[in-house]
């Protein structure tokens, strides 16, 4: 991923001005090590940080139409370039760049050929005719981008906060899905889907029709002239991600460049339960498997980068950022520059452990609407951040916007889970793969239990945490909390604790707004909250705080389960959660 940030109507083109926008582009480096760009129309000046994924030689940016009348800075990468380009058989491109095709789509289809685009994107365009420019972002927000606005009248778009927040008035987070126009004066939404109104779909269930969906979602992401790997816990997506990436690797543009042979990375505490199972899938897949350890203190050491990085207090988010900086920064090392995650796949299908007390199907629905709503500010953000931190890019195909139509037009009622029919959580996602002739995954990998990436590193991660936090913040301190911090006021010492830091980078009033607050339990929204009642007094993050659900509730509702083991004809022996074990030093196994 790139960094782009744009000064837009400053009523300064002086050589300071434009030094300036230099320096806070600098910011935004580490997204986009390969080359910087910056061009400037009067008193609009549009800035680059690019990483180079496709068409490293001539891609550089900012990038233009035939005449360099439309300017356009862009983070993002366009899947269906090639045919857009065919739609414009009279245009002129400079480059072999898949965001090339922009300014050319403004050109002939004005402000709305947004919904053309198949991929995911920010963008600034300035039509210097008549000094227009034009903002968007992507359908789901898997791109970061901000809005601020200046004194002068200026409109300031940034990749992250720290392009823009000293020098903006107020400034906030530029909605997924939304584009602005200088035309039109303000945000309007170009990206408006049919689940996007949670009304309650009533497509059967097709297993074959959503693995092929989902098998077109990760070719179209195999587009790279540059190494590339698989994020790999061992869950149960991050696993089909490497299953089906390994399986239609071979014959592409990128296996004929570098290799058939797909390589993929785990981390975790020495002992993890991901670390177990990511090996063993990638033993099945016959993958090029990278093993990354590391230890509670090397994560509490990277918290303050995280933090700066990521720009959020979110517990959740640090939680779960942490140990995916850490191997993001070792993957770096290694050359590659894209991985392909597996973000997305629990909002789509109710996959947290707290959709097991979902009361009906409408109820699901809704809250995995929510859920989705919502990833730019969770899970989307800490995939980009703690990546592009490093220059590597995250792809991330459960977002894919066919995909999801398809994954959220199914009756919900196929996706709740019912313990006497032996369905578990994301249950329709597990049986779209459960193929007994060309098995995808391992049977007992496929229906492995949910772990969120912050548990399934290793549970000691969590108990390290708050144990630091217990060290720096006092009983006292949380006394005030109220008073110090009275928007999202910290209800832990972790909390606290990591809001202190992010304070101490992002000052400012608008940058604490960016970050979502309220009650959750085991990633819930609040509204979930509702349905056990038991939850409101035990309102930790974690996947283990879902009481009663976490692996220990199956012997209760589950036929067939002996000693917390299933029935080997209900999903053939889903394992319990292992123990952790003292923590290593920091290495890596290939």
């Amino acid at each position: 991923m790139c960094g782009i940030l744009a000064l837009l109507g400053c009523s300064d083109d002086s050589q300071a001005k434009r030094v300036r926008v230099l320096e806070l582009s600098r910011r935004l480096k580490h997204r986009g090590p390969d080359w910087s760009g910056i061009y400037q129309h009067g008193d609009f000046y549009l800035a680059h940080q690019r990483l180079a994924i496709i068409d490293p030689a001539s891609g550089d940016q900012p990038l233009f139409n035939e005449d360099k009348k439309i300017v356009v800075t862009v983070n993002g990468e366009i899947y269906n370039h090639e045919q857009l380009r065919k739609l414009m058989p009279n245009h002129k491109f400079r480059t072999g760049s898949d965001c090339d095709v922009i300014a050319h789509l403004y050109e002939e289809y004005g402000e709305n050929f947004v919904d053309m685009l198949d991929g995911v994107f920010s963008f600034v365009l300035l039509d210097t005719r008549d000094n227009s420019f034009l903002a968007a972002r992507d359908a789901i927000g898997i791109t970061p981008l901000y809005i601020g606005w200046g004194l002068d009248g200026s409109v300031w778009i940034s990749s992250e906060l720290k392009g823009l927040n000293d020098d903006c008035e107020h400034f906030e987070a530029f909605p997924p899905g939304h584009l602005y126009s200088s035309k039109n004066g303000g945000l309007r939404r170009w990206y408006n889907p049919a689940w996007f109104s949670e009304a309650i779909p009533s497509t059967p269930y097709d297993p074959l029709v959503l693995r092929r969906a989902f098998e077109n979602a990760v070719i179209k992401r195999l587009m790279t002239d540059v190494p590339f790997g698989v994020l790999l816990s061992g869950g149960l997506d991050s696993s089909l991600v490497a299953s089906v990436t390994a399986r239609y690797l071979a014959g592409t543009k990128a296996a004929k460049q570098w290799g058939a042979q797909l390589h993929s990375f785990c981390v975790g505490l020495e002992g993890s339960p991901d670390l177990k199972a990511a090996r063993e899938v990638a033993d099945f897949l016959g993958t090029v498997h990278h093993e990354f350890h590391f230890t509670v203190q090397d994560g509490i050491d990277a918290i303050e980068d995280v933090i700066y990085h990521i720009e959020t207090y979110d517990v959740t988010t640090i939680r779960a950022s942490t140990p995916m900086f850490l191997m993001s920064r070792k993957i770096k090392s290694l050359g590659v520059k894209m991985v392909i995650s597996g973000e997305g796949a629990d909002e789509i299908f109710g996959g947290y452990l707290y959709f097991h007390k979902a009361p009906n199907k409408e109820e699901f629905h809704k809250e995995t609407c929510r859920k989705i709503k919502a990833l730019h500010q969770y899970d989307c953000l800490r995939a980009n951040k703690a990546t592009s931190a490093w220059g590597l890019e995250a792809r991330v195909p459960f977002l894919d916007k066919e995909f999801i139509n398809v994954a959220m037009s199914i009756d919900p009622e196929s996706k709740m889970i019912k313990h006497d029919q032996g369905r578990i959580e994301k249950w329709v996602l597990r049986k779209a793969f459960d193929d007994e002739e060309q098995p995808y995954l391992p049977k007992h990998i496929l229906y492995r239990q949910k772990e969120q990436f912050s548990d399934g590193v290793g549970y000691s991660w969590i108990d390290g945490l708050k144990a630091h936090a217990k060290q720096h913040v006092t009983d006292r301190m949380m006394l005030n909390a109220a008073h110090i911090f009275p928007h999202n006021t910290p209800t832990t010492k972790e909390g606290y604790y990591y809001r202190m830091i992010f304070e101490r980078f992002f000052p400012q009033n608008s940058a604490s707004l960016t970050v979502p607050g309220g009650p959750s339990i085991a990633c819930s929204t609040a509204k979930a909250i509702e349905w056990d009642a038991s939850w409101s007094n035990n309102l930790d993050p974690s996947g283990r705080a879902a009481i009663g659900v976490h692996n220990s509730a199956y012997k209760d509702h589950l036929p067939g389960v002996a000693n917390g083991n299933m029935d080997t004809k209900i999903i053939n022996n889903l394992p319990r959660m292992i123990g952790v074990g003292a923590a290593a030093e920091l290495t890596i196994r290939s």
